[in-house]
């Protein structure tokens, strides 16, 4: 894509406001209802090191720049399938996927947006890696499936192309009518979480398809990506997002 077309112009400008980069001074004098201290800088929105009081993702700059990376070459490459991420926060990664579509005309791929939107689970005592983990306790984490449908139409991307899939991923994932993935985004924090994401999707993803892990500096998430790769016998090269996220394409 050339660097001044209009799609590419529209998909920075895009990213450019999920990320809150045009407007990220102002984000210091937001007064969160829990005290939550907010010190966000450009560089740290970059590495997606912060967590935003008004942006729409915190994936950062470098992340969501990979994610547009995958989808060009899904595109280019013709590899079959949708998209999906399953922890989605306020949405920002999945309005950036139904963007890229949109902007390139695509019409035969769903962009399915997966969350309990009531926040992480508990620990499960079927995963006792878990144990002690306290990220249910995080109300910052907590957004309503409204506020998510609410961001998708600022952008003037909710339409029937977007897919819902409300409630923990044990019970929504291995029911959703998903027949082909190209770009699995998994977002979950928890071992748990990301076990029944790759556990339920991972057979999906078309041969050429991407699996981006977001948390993998989390032990909880690496140890389930880990242990999961070692019993399917995935030796697939895991590569490099930045400091806390790594992918690999799927070669079988």
């Amino acid at each position: 894509m050339k660097k001044n077309s209009a799609e590419n112009l529209y998909l920075e400008l895009l990213k450019k406001a999920i990320l809150f980069e045009i407007w990220i001074e102002h984000e210091k004098n937001y007064q969160h209802p829990d005290n939550i201290i907010f010190h966000p800088t450009m560089e740290m929105r970059q590495s997606g090191i912060d967590w935003p009081p008004i942006a729409h993702s915190m994936i950062g700059r470098k992340r969501m720049d990979h994610l547009q990376q995958c989808m060009e070459s899904v595109k280019a490459e013709n590899i079959e399938g949708d998209f999906i991420e399953t922890g989605v926060w306020r949405g920002g990664s999945c309005i950036f996927m139904r963007g890229f579509l949109e902007a390139h005309g695509i019409t035969d791929r769903k962009v399915w947006v997966a969350d309990s939107f009531e926040g992480l689970p508990p620990p499960d005592p079927n995963y006792p890696a878990d144990t002690h983990s306290t990220f249910h306790t995080m109300d910052y984490l907590r957004v309503s499936l409204e506020e998510v449908q609410d961001n998708f139409r600022k952008y003037s991307l909710l339409d029937d192309n977007v897919v819902f899939l409300k409630g923990w991923f044990k019970d929504t994932l291995p029911a959703a009518p998903i027949e082909k993935i190209a770009i699995a985004r998994l977002d979950g924090d928890m071992y748990s979480s990301t076990w029944e994401s790759l556990s339920s999707l991972y057979h999906k993803v078309s041969v050429g398809g991407y699996i981006i892990i977001d948390d993998f500096n989390i032990d909880l998430c690496r140890a389930a990506v880990q242990d999961f790769r070692n019993r399917l016998g995935i030796h697939d090269e895991v590569k490099p997002v930045d400091q806390y996220a790594v992918y690999w394409r799927k070669t079988k």
